[in-house]
């Protein structure tokens, strides 16, 4: 088993492994959170960017050669990578590069799939002279230990090893979802199906994908060349490639997540719609979240400007300056107003007799005097006019806001006819 293998025989294959992280999706299910943003550059938990979960398991697992693959709306992505993550200097062999689309086949085309991203950077990734190729989703929320995952493809001497979670039945259309039996070998993979079948013996859940891949790196070629000769294809992982690597009988083995803290199942959140956003948010402030972002053992790394602490003022009757039951970042300013069960990014500021409640206050908001803000996502850069009240109306706010199925109120600097900040 797993558990066998020492750390230094797991830090060698981590050495001998690149890791490709596929953020180059729009993530169009966020609505106007990504009309200006790749979904990995979102930002999330207060002071990180989604794409800092993945990239931080790969330094925390001593995975150490990343390569980043984007395509839409990359600049504030490649921006926080650049400004986040040059500490990757290349000196030991580690990087973390950026790999645009670029044409490189010569075909005339963009990333026309997860797949041919990577078939793409044929080339690239051949010079990195991998044993292992790690395939990651970069929109994901969640820690893991891939050097668990690299021992375990091993010791199953696996062609494909998949990434596995139990998810709810009724959101299973959102994910591949995968059959297996009792060696935990794969012998069903399908991509978001229409009509998603429980797991034996279970009734309300599946077994789903979770965009994690391992492959041997030159079993890898193979199928993304021989993919990339057939025109009846969508060149997608989980549609194409690991599907036909089944039926082909190669050994796809599936390993079952469970997080560094020792969760089980492990925590794992893919934000991918506005309510799926508030969310996984919101759950921060509890008491004790499933996410433990105090984890010193297991640190999430990001860039962030230098800011003041977090500030307070005023305490008079009428005019206090407080949160309760909520995060609130460095930079903020809380004047004269009442935060509740709330979270802050960098940079916001309040202004006094303003009541916060249930909210996700995005990075360098200013939110005037006497509003009202109830279970709401504020985006980046919002100025939010004195008197304004969101959230307790929703008819009212659906003429000028986006409103989603369990009305959260998402507001944009468009929707209030400002210019965005980048």
């Amino acid at each position: 088993m797993v558990e066998n293998y020492n750390a230094r025989f797991i830090s060698r294959l981590t050495r001998d492994t690149v890791a490709l992280v596929l953020a180059g999706g729009r993530g169009s299910r966020l609505k106007q959170l990504t009309n200006w943003r790749a979904k990995p550059a979102v930002p999330i938990a207060g002071k990180f960017r989604i794409i800092d979960f993945p990239l931080s398991n790969c330094i925390n697992s001593g995975i150490r050669k990343i390569g980043v693959l984007t395509q839409y709306k990359a600049h504030s992505l490649i921006r926080h990578i650049q400004q986040g993550w040059g500490f990757m200097r290349g000196y030991f062999g580690d990087f973390i590069e950026l790999l645009p689309a670029s044409q490189r086949t010569g075909e005339g085309s963009w990333y026309v799939g997860t797949a041919d991203a990577v078939y793409q950077n044929l080339d690239i990734i051949r010079s990195y002279q991998p044993k292992y190729i790690l395939i990651l989703a970069g929109d994901h929320v969640y820690k893991m230990d891939y050097g668990e995952m690299l021992a375990y493809h091993v010791e199953r001497e696996s062609d494909v090893t998949v990434g596995c979670i139990h998810v709810p039945l009724k959101e299973a259309s959102a994910f591949g979802v995968i059959e297996i039996d009792e060696n935990l070998r794969v012998t069903s993979f399908i991509e978001k199906p229409e009509n998603p079948q429980p797991s034996p013996g279970k009734t309300d859940e599946t077994l789903a994908s979770m965009g994690i891949y391992i492959f041997n790196a030159d079993f890898l070629y193979e199928q993304l060349v021989r993919d990339s000769d057939f025109t009846n294809t969508s060149h997608d992982f989980g549609r194409d490639i690991v599907p036909n690597i089944i039926r082909n009988n190669y050994r796809v083995m599936a390993f079952p997540f469970r997080d560094v803290q020792g969760g089980d199942p492990g925590y794992w959140r893919d934000v991918g719609t506005i309510d799926a956003f508030w969310k996984t948010n919101i759950e921060l402030v509890s008491v004790r979240p499933e996410l433990n972002l105090y984890d010193k053992d297991w640190p999430i790394w990001t860039h962030q400007v230098q800011l003041p602490p977090a500030k307070f003022i005023f305490n008079t009757a009428d005019r206090c300056g407080i949160a309760i039951d909520s995060m609130v970042s460095g930079g903020c300013v809380i004047s004269g107003s009442k935060v509740y069960h709330s979270l802050l990014f960098s940079n916001v500021s309040i202004h006094s007799y303003s009541e916060i409640r249930d909210s996700v206050i995005l990075p360098d908001v200013v939110i005037g005097r006497h509003c009202r803000i109830s279970k709401a996502i504020i985006d980046r850069g919002c100025y939010i006019p004195d008197n304004t009240i969101i959230g307790e109306d929703i008819e009212k706010d659906k003429d000028r806001f986006y409103v989603s199925e369990e009305t959260v109120v998402l507001v944009t600097p468009e929707m209030l006819g400002q210019n965005r900040i980048y």
